[in-house]
C-alpha cells in the first residue's frame, strides 16, 4: 500500500489485511498466545525480554492488527488498565513513580495503531511525551542523568507522533515534533559521541526499544522531513547497504551484542525474530523502499 499507492479501501488491500492474522508472522505469533490474551506470563507483561506480551503486541500492531480482533483487544486492555500512570504516561506497575520514555512511546504508538486513539489514557501519553522533552529537543530514558540533553537512542517519542494523525496534532505537539526532528537532523541521524556506534549501522527488526539508522530514517521521513538535505549521508549509507538483488538484509537480531555494542546482559534475553539474521529481509526491504519513496516524492515537489 505504502509503496504502490493503493488506497486502504482498495479490494486487494482489504483482502491482504484480512489475511494478516491467518497466515505468516502474525498467525505464528497469535498461535503462541495464551487463552486469556497474554504471552509468557500474566503476572509480568514486560518480562522476559523479548518474548513477553508487550513485545508481541508491538509487532502485531506494526503488522496492521487492531482491537477489532479480540486477541489484540485483550492485551491492549491489560496495558491500558495496568500500565497507565498518574503522571499521564505508561510504565510497568509499581516499579517507579515516574513513567519511562521507551515504554510511553512504544505503548502510545502501539495502542494508537490498535484503535485506541480516542482513549484519554493514550492522549495523556502524548502530552507526557511533550512535557518530558529535553532542553535540546531530544528525549532521554534517564532524565536525572541527562542534564537536559537527549540522545538519538530515545526515538520512541517521535515515532509515536509519526503514528498520530495530523488532525490530532496540537500546537504543543507540532512544536515538539519540530524540535525533535531538528535534534535528529542536526546530528545527521547518527552523529553522537566521538565514535560511530556500530549497532546503529546494522538494521534490525523487531527493534523493541533500540535505535538504528533505518529507524531514524523511517521516523524522520514519515514526519515530513524527507526532503531535508541533512539526510544525504544517512541515505547514502542506506543505498550502500542495498544488496545486488535490490533487497536489504536483516543484519542482526536484538539485543545486538555484536562488534561495538559495548554492553552485556547478566542473563541473555530471549531472542524474538521473524526472519533469519544475515539473510534478505522482507521487513527491512519494505522499510528501506518506503523511506526512498518518501524522499523521491519530496524531491519532486
Amino acid at each position: 500500500m505504502h509503496l504502490v499507492g493503493y488506497s486502504k479501501n482498495c479490494e486487494e488491500v482489504r483482502e491482504a489485511y484480512s489475511n494478516i492474522p491467518k497466515v505468516g508472522w502474525a498467525h505464528e505469533i497469535l498461535a503462541g498466545q495464551r487463552p486469556r490474551g497474554y504471552w509468557e506470563s500474566r503476572e509480568d507483561l514486560y518480562r522476559p525480554k523479548y518474548s513477553a506480551t508487550i513485545w508481541k503486541l508491538i509487532v502485531l500492531a506494526d503488522l496492521g492488527l487492531t482491537a477489532k480482533d479480540a486477541r489484540i483487544r485483550k492485551p491492549c486492555e491489560f496495558f491500558l488498565n495496568e500500565y497507565a500512570q498518574p503522571d499521564g504516561g505508561f510504565d510497568t506497575p509499581n516499579e517507579s513513580p515516574r513513567s519511562e520514555l521507551c515504554i510511553v512511546g512504544n505503548l502510545a504508538r502501539t495502542l494508537l495503531l490498535c484503535g485506541y486513539g480516542e482513549d484519554k489514557r493514550v492522549l495523556a501519553a502524548f502530552d507526557w511525551i511533550v512535557e518530558n522533552q529535553m532542553d535540546d529537543g531530544g528525549w532521554h530514558c534517564f532524565p536525572d542523568r541527562a542534564h537536559g540533553r537527549g540522545t538519538l537512542d530515545c526515538w520512541e517519542g517521535l515515532s509515536a507522533f509519526a503514528a498520530l494523525p495530523r488532525r490530532k496534532w496540537t500546537r504543543r505537539i507540532n512544536r515538539s515534533v519540530e524540535r525533535g526532528a531538528e535534534f535528529y537532523l542536526e546530528r545527521g541521524l547518527f552523529r553522537e559521541g566521538r565514535r560511530r556506534y556500530l549497532p546503529w549501522f546494522r538494521f534490525h527488526y523487531p527493534v523493541h526499544y533500540y535505535y538504528d539508522l533505518l529507524v531514524g530514517l523511517d521516523v524522520i521521513t514519515s514526519l515530513g522531513y524527507a526532503g531535508d538535505k541533512r539526510l544525504k549521508a544517512a541515505l547514502q549509507i542506506l543505498e550502500d547497504k542495498r544488496r545486488p538483488d535490490g533487497t536489504w538484509a536483516l543484519d542482526a537480531v536484538h539485543p545486538d551484542l555484536g562488534v561495538g555494542a559495548g554492553y552485556r546482559f547478566k542473563k541473555r534475553p530471549k531472542h524474538f525474530a521473524l526472519e533469519k539474521q544475515g539473510k534478505p529481509s522482507k521487513w527491512i526491504t519494505v522499510a528501506a523502499l518506503r523511506v526512498l519513496k518518501r524522499v523521491e516524492e519530496a524531491n519532486q515537489n
